[in-house]
């Protein structure tokens, strides 16, 4: 497979370099393309010292437009699959050749990276909490047991590659997984650890998360009686 990791970067200076470095060392197969969403830090200056491979938006536009940004780039290039990859170090490469080998074997569409799946880690917290509503939405809608499904780390197949290029309202989030399931299209998960965030500050704060938490679960349930 000719995979593209999709790195979207908003004020990344502190740990970006060593996340491509980590992904370049451990998966030397794999492109990658970071996608500088207006960064006001020193984000561009990092990418242009050490020569990585960027794109760059002039303002800051969000998640949803840095990544269909890389899915435009990865259609245009011909790629068979694509991993949504964070910036911020959480995310291990090693996990890469393990979930493009399930897209290969169960002919999946999207495969999931999640913390959960084995049991051994049980989501806590306010995130906790969100991730459990949030797959229970998913559960009752498409019937589908997705165990982690706010999980960043997720690869995409060629045919989710075209579609994040076209439709307008695709977005790398819960309620596509919803959407992809209720279609019959395959949702496969595998094990992973994550680490924490390795530099800069996350915007998941608790009033954020119980903002994204309802959003996403109302998102869910519209669409399963609109799409």
């Amino acid at each position: 497979m000719k995979i593209l990791a999709v790195i979207p970067a908003f004020n990344e200076e502190e740990c970006l370099f060593n996340t491509v470095s980590e992904l370049i060392e451990e998966c030397p197969e794999v492109d990658y393309i970071i996608i500088n969403d207006g960064s006001t830090d020193h984000t561009w200056n990092v990418i242009e010292s050490y020569g990585l491979n960027a794109l760059c938006l002039p303002i800051n536009t969000g998640l949803a437009s840095a990544f269909k940004t890389g899915m435009k780039y990865a259609y245009r290039n011909g790629y068979d699959a694509v991993v949504q990859f964070d910036a911020d170090g959480q995310h291990l490469p090693c996990y890469i050749p393990q979930m493009a080998d399930t897209m290969i074997r169960k002919g999946s569409d999207i495969v999931i990276a999640s913390r959960f799946l084995d049991g051994t880690v049980k989501p806590s917290g306010a995130r906790g909490l969100g991730s459990r509503l949030i797959s229970l939405c998913i559960k009752l809608t498409t019937g589908a047991v997705v165990t982690d499904p706010t999980s960043g780390m997720r690869m995409y197949s060629r045919s989710l590659i075209e579609a994040f290029s076209k439709e307008l309202d695709f977005a790398p989030e819960p309620d596509i997984i919803a959407l992809v399931a209720r279609k019959r299209h395959s949702v496969i998960e595998i094990q992973a650890t994550m680490r924490e965030r390795q530099g800069g500050q996350s915007y998941l704060k608790v009033a954020n998360i119980l903002r994204y938490m309802s959003r996403t679960c109302l998102s869910i349930i519209m669409l399963r009686f609109l799409r």
